[in-house]
């Protein structure tokens, strides 16, 4: 072997150990860095106020099932303290020793071990501290609790000694209740006092549930008791007074059972005021709504007679008055249609209408005729004559509406009448003018339908004048024909004007034309048949037509140009 291989040898043997001398220390360097946070860990968990927590719970003098409770959290402690901690020393003793004698995965391993047995320290001193916590926030809760049930409590003694009168036939029931709510609440002190909070909680609990009853019951109490003691009694006195006087006053009621519906309100009252002795409140408040509505319908009964008189009295005259005044119109009336029908005939049944309206008027008279005297004698209810007072004013304003409408109707046939008559002269008038306005044209002939249709006008014309002279005219039958003349003489001014231009425009374009009438036959066709058109069938349109045609073919455009030269300058033409 030579001496260079010695050498490699040694110095990688030399590196070997250094690698692994490197590989030990930071073993070891971290196995002592865990060491060092576990000792912080067991440091921080024994400085928590644990101990002092303890005797903090202790100091309550639990008792009983809160005893037991403290008892499983303080050995629990005293388990960790001693136990839990000793086994921890233990394996972090052990993980120096292996540390230190170079056993590094054994020192690793018993370290994990260690790290184990601290969480499991920290979770059980968790649990411990959150029980104590609880234990302590129960007491804490019971005293805050009793101390707010307690002046409730205190306070309905005080009212239910101050104001006893307030509560009536309810009283001895709620001395007895609130007598058991304070049995409970001295059942409360003696377990709270003696320690144990979590059973005196349970107790508590129901004497918060019925002090907290008693309130709301000494609440509603007063306001029932009120109603049946002052209220309603007080309104039963009112009405009988009120009855007992108005029957002095010969008034009349719809029903005779005033005094059997006031004696139901007052068994009503009777049954409450059972109700209420045995704190049967909700079977109370609805008798007592109950009851307060039937006072409510016996109130409306009587005022609805009082405002009945009232009303009676006010238009007793009046409605006679209105009766009178509606049959002496309607008899204006029947003697104004007897007069028109003379002249015109009535078309829309008015004779019929205002004999309705007689036998209505008659009827309304019967009717408050006969109620005079039992008016009189106090044998009818006021509201049952107020209604028929109110009807009665209801149907006489119909009518009176509806005698006006005739009325003005009649007055339209004298008015529809003379504006016939009227448009008759403007008619004939505007005829004559169509007629010397054709004339003055000097035409050669009028084509048959012109004259037809002027005819059927001035025809129609005739026979509105002659419908307007009858001895009895019937003036849809004159508005109808006012309408068909309207439309007659419109049309036949719109055909006079067609007929007319249409002949004016004729010449001017055969004039026009004839520049072209030895250059071009078609032009001198044109212009034959259209003098055959106008002067011997006076087909005037048909001849403007033909030669307006033929002209636009040699000069396009010229048709339009003749045509607005002679509309732009008529007057002239």
């Amino acid at each position: 072997m030579g001496s260079n291989v010695i050498i490699g040898i040694v110095i990688g043997l030399v590196v070997l150990a250094a690698v692994l001398y490197l590989i030990g220390y930071l073993m070891k360097k971290k196995n002592q860095d865990r060491l060092k946070e576990l000792d912080k860990r067991k440091e921080a968990l024994f400085d928590l106020p644990v101990v002092e927590e303890v005797d903090e719970v202790k100091k309550m003098h639990l008792v009983g099932q809160s005893q037991n409770t403290f008892r499983e959290w303080n050995q629990k402690w005293t388990d960790v303290s001693t136990k839990s901690f000793a086994e921890l020393e233990s394996q972090i003793f052990e993980v120096e020793s292996q540390n230190e004698t170079f056993r590094f995965m054994k020192g690793k391993s018993a370290i994990e071990s260690a790290e184990r047995t601290m969480t499991e320290m920290e979770e059980e001193v968790e649990g411990i501290r959150t029980g104590l916590k609880e234990l302590r926030e129960t007491e804490e809760r019971n005293s805050l609790a009793v101390q707010q049930a307690l002046d409730v409590f205190e306070e309905l003694k005080t009212d239910l000694k101050e104001k006893k009168d307030n509560f009536g036939p309810a009283l001895p029931e709620i001395q007895k209740q609130v007598k058991n709510v304070e049995i409970e609440f001295t059942q409360f002190v003696t377990l709270n006092t003696s320690g144990d909070p979590i059973e005196a909680r349970e107790v508590l609990d129901d004497a918060e549930k019925h002090t907290y009853e008693v309130q709301a019951m000494m609440q509603k109490v007063p306001a029932l008791y009120e109603d049946l003691d002052k209220t309603f009694p007080s309104q039963i006195d009112e009405l009988e007074k009120t009855h007992k006087k108005m029957m002095a006053d010969d008034f009349v009621l719809p029903e005779d059972n005033f005094e059997e519906r006031l004696g139901q309100v007052k068994k009503h009252v009777e049954r409450s005021l059972e109700d209420l002795e045995k704190i049967e409140l909700g079977t109370v408040e609805t008798a007592n709504k109950e009851t307060a509505e039937l006072i409510d319908d016996l109130y409306t009964t009587l005022e609805k007679e009082f405002e009945a008189k009232k009303y009676v009295l006010t238009n007793r005259k009046t409605i006679g008055e209105y009766i009178s005044h509606a049959s002496r119109n309607n008899h204006q009336l029947m003697v104004e249609l007897d007069h028109t029908s003379q002249s015109y005939a009535l078309n829309n049944n008015e004779l019929g209408r205002a004999r309705g309206f007689q036998t209505e008027i008659e009827e309304l008279e019967r009717r408050n005729r006969n109620m005079e005297p039992q008016i009189d004698k106090h044998e009818l209810p006021y509201s049952e004559v107020q209604v028929f007072y109110k009807d009665a004013f209801k149907v006489l304003d119909d009518i009176e509406t509806k005698q006006v409408e005739i009325d003005e109707d009649l007055h339209e046939l004298r008015k529809g009448e003379k504006e016939a008559s009227e448009k008759i002269e403007k008619y004939e008038f505007r005829l004559r003018n169509l007629k010397r306005y054709v004339e003055q044209q000097r035409l050669p002939g009028l084509p048959g339908d012109y004259l037809e249709f002027f005819f059927v006008a001035t025809d129609r014309v005739e026979e509105l004048s002659k419908s307007l002279n009858k001895i009895r005219i019937n003036m849809q039958d004159i508005n109808k024909l006012v309408s068909l003349c309207d439309e007659d003489i419109e049309l036949l001014d719109q055909k006079t004007y067609d007929l007319v231009d249409a002949a004016a425009l004729t010449e001017q374009m055969m004039q026009y034309a004839n520049r072209y009438r030895h250059t071009h036959p078609d032009i001198k066709v044109a212009i034959d048949n259209s003098l055959e058109l106008f002067n011997k069938e006076y087909r005037y349109q048909d001849a403007l037509d033909e030669i307006g045609t033929a002209l636009e073919r040699v000069e396009p455009g010229a048709f339009k140009r003749i045509e607005d030269f002679y509309f732009n300058n008529r007057d002239l033409v």
